[in-house]
C-alpha cells in the first residue's frame, strides 16, 4: 500500500517518471504460481519439473522461453505425454499427501464423478465431499477442456470461421458469434472425427467422452481461443476506434507465455472477419516473458499491411520498449493498449513492477483496456487505479469472456473462474480521486 500511496500522491506530468530500480527485479506471474502451489501441496512444484524433465524453475523458464525442446522433456509416446501430465494433478485434496508421502502411491483414486480429483483413501473423500458436491460438476469440464486443449496446439482448434456479417454492435455475446458461423454442426463433428482427437483417447487414459460432451468441449475452446482478439475489438469499439478509418496499432502490454506460446501469425486474423474492410492492424506483445517463436520479429515503424492483421513482439517492460522504440519511431504509437490479466493486483512486488506502466499509460493519456478473472479482482484493481488518479472511463462484464472454466491447479475445490471474465477501461488522469462513487458508465 505505501508504494500505491506515492504513485497515487503523482500528478500527472508531460513525461512519466523513470522505473524504480528495484522494479526490474519483481517477480513474475509463473514464480508467484509455483510459490503458491507449494503452499496449497508441499513439493507438488518438484513433482511437476521432474515430470517435465527439468531440475529447476529455471529450467521451467527456458522452457516457456523457447529455449528448450520437446525431446528435452522426457516425452517419447502421446501416452507418456498425457500421463505425465495427469500425474501432475495426483495428490489428495483432503490431507494435501502426495503419492511418495504415502505408504502405497497407488491408493490414490480419483473421483468418478469428475475424473480430475484424487483422495488417498475413502476417509479423505468423505470428508471432502461436502466441499467437493458444489464444484463436482464443473471439474468434470475443467478435466474434459485440460484433455481437449491439446487440439489448439495441433491446428484442429479453432475450426475456420467465417466473416462477421452483422455489425459489431450488434453481436452481444458467443451466441451471436456462433449463429453467424455456416456450417457450424459440421465444423464441430470434423473437430471430432479427427485423427488427433481419436489419439487423444486411445491414448488420455480415460474413456471418450459422449459426443455431445466433446462439442461443447470444443465450443468452449474456441472461444477460449478467440477471446482475445475479440476482448480487444470490444475495445476498440467501446473507444470509439474505427478500423475502416485508418491502419491501427495495439499494444498487448505485460504479455507473457499465456499469449506467445505456440502463436501463429494467424491467430489474431479473427479481428479481420471482425471489421470485413479494415485497413490493417498491428498487434504488439510486448512483456518480459513474450516466447521467442513465430511472432518475435521487430513491430512495424509504418502503417500494418492493408486488410492483415500483424503480430510482432517486444521482449522487455513496457516503458523500456517506449523509451526505445515508441518514442525514436521505430515502432508506431499505439491506438488502444490491451493487458490481460496483468495481476498488479496480487502483491506489492508485482505493484512495483507494473507501477511505471501504469503512469505511463494515465500520463501519455493512451486508452487501454485491462482484463481480470473474477469480481474480486476487478474490485482491487480498480482500487489501485483510483490511487493512482486514473480515469476509469468503465467496467463491465465482458461479453467475450472464455466459457472454458479454469481451476485452481493445487487447490481445486474453489468455483471456476474464466478468462477476461470482466474489462477495465482507462484514458488518462482522473479529474477527481472519487470518480468511482458514481459507479460505472457500463453497467
Amino acid at each position: 500500500m505505501a508504494q500505491r500511496g506515492q504513485g497515487a500522491a503523482r500528478k500527472a506530468s508531460k513525461k512519466p517518471s523513470k522505473e524504480p530500480a528495484a522494479a526490474a527485479r519483481a517477480p513474475d506471474m509463473d514464480s508467484l504460481g509455483f510459490q503458491a502451489m507449494d503452499s496449497n501441496v508441499p513439493g507438488l512444484s518438484h513433482v511437476i519439473l521432474q515430470k517435465l524433465n527439468m531440475k529447476s524453475y529455471e529450467d521451467y523458464k527456458s522452457a516457456m522461453d523457447g529455449r528448450k525442446r520437446g525431446s528435452d522433456f522426457g516425452i517419447r509416446t502421446y501416452f507418456d505425454m498425457f500421463q505425465k501430465m495427469e500425474d501432475t494433478f495426483k495428490f489428495c485434496a483432503e490431507c494435501k499427501k502426495l503419492p511418495d508421502a504415502l505408504p502405497d502411491p497407488k491408493s490414490l483414486r480419483r473421483c468418478k464423478r469428475c475424473q480430475n480429483v484424487y483422495y488417498c483413501g475413502v476417509a479423505c473423500q468423505r470428508a471432502n465431499w461436502p466441499l467437493h458436491k458444489k464444484f463436482c460438476k464443473k471439474l468434470k469440464l475443467v478435466a474434459l477442456d485440460r484433455l481437449v486443449e491439446w487440439l489448439v496446439f495441433t491446428g484442429d482448434i479453432p475450426f475456420p470461421t467465417e466473416t462477421w456479417t452483422r455489425p459489431t454492435g450488434e453481436v452481444a455475446g458467443w451466441e451471436d458469434w456462433f449463429a453467424m458461423q455456416g456450417q457450424l454442426e459440421e465444423k464441430l463433428g470434423a473437430v471430432l472425427a479427427g485423427r488427433y482427437m481419436s489419439l487423444l483417447w486411445a491414448n488420455a487414459g480415460k474413456p471418450r467422452p459422449e459426443e455431445g460432451e466433446l462439442r461443447e468441449s470444443v465450443r468452449r475452446l474456441v472461444t477460449d481461443f478467440h477471446s482475445r482478439p475479440l476482448t480487444i475489438g470490444l475495445g476498440l469499439r467501446l473507444f470509439g476506434i474505427d478500423p475502416l478509418a485508418k491502419p491501427l496499432t495495439i499494444h498487448v502490454v505485460g504479455a507473457s507465455h499465456v499469449e506467445t506460446l505456440n502463436t501463429r501469425v494467424t491467430d489474431y486474423d479473427e479481428l479481420a472477419r471482425m471489421f470485413p474492410g479494415q485497413r490493417g492492424m498491428e498487434v504488439v506483445m510486448v512483456g518480459v516473458d513474450v516466447v521467442d517463436g513465430a511472432i518475435m520479429r521487430p513491430p512495424l515503424a509504418t502503417p500494418a499491411p492493408q486488410g492483415r492483421i500483424y503480430l510482432s513482439s517486444f521482449k522487455g517492460l513496457y516503458h523500456d520498449f517506449w523509451e526505445g522504440q515508441v518514442e525514436t519511431k521505430l515502432a508506431a504509437r499505439p491506438d488502444l493498449v490491451v493487458g490481460f490479466h496483468p495481476g498488479f493486483h496480487a502483491c506489492p512486488d508485482l505493484m512495483a513492477g507494473w507501477l511505471p506502466t501504469l503512469l505511463l499509460l494515465r500520463d501519455y493519456r493512451l486508452p487501454t483496456l485491462f482484463t481480470v478473472y473474477s469480481e474480486q479482482e476487478l474490485k482491487a484493481s480498480l482500487q489501485i487505479l483510483v490511487e493512482l488518479e486514473t480515469h476509469i472511463t468503465g467496467y463491465a462484464a465482458n461479453p467475450f469472456a472464455s466459457l472454458r472454466p479454469e481451476q485452481v491447479y493445487s487447490s481445486p475445490n474453489k468455483a471456476p473462474v474464466y478468462c477476461s471474465s470482466y474489462y477495465i477501461t482507462l484514458l488518462g488522469p482522473a479529474a477527481s480521486i472519487g470518480e468511482l462513487e458514481g459507479g460505472s458508465d457500463e453497467d
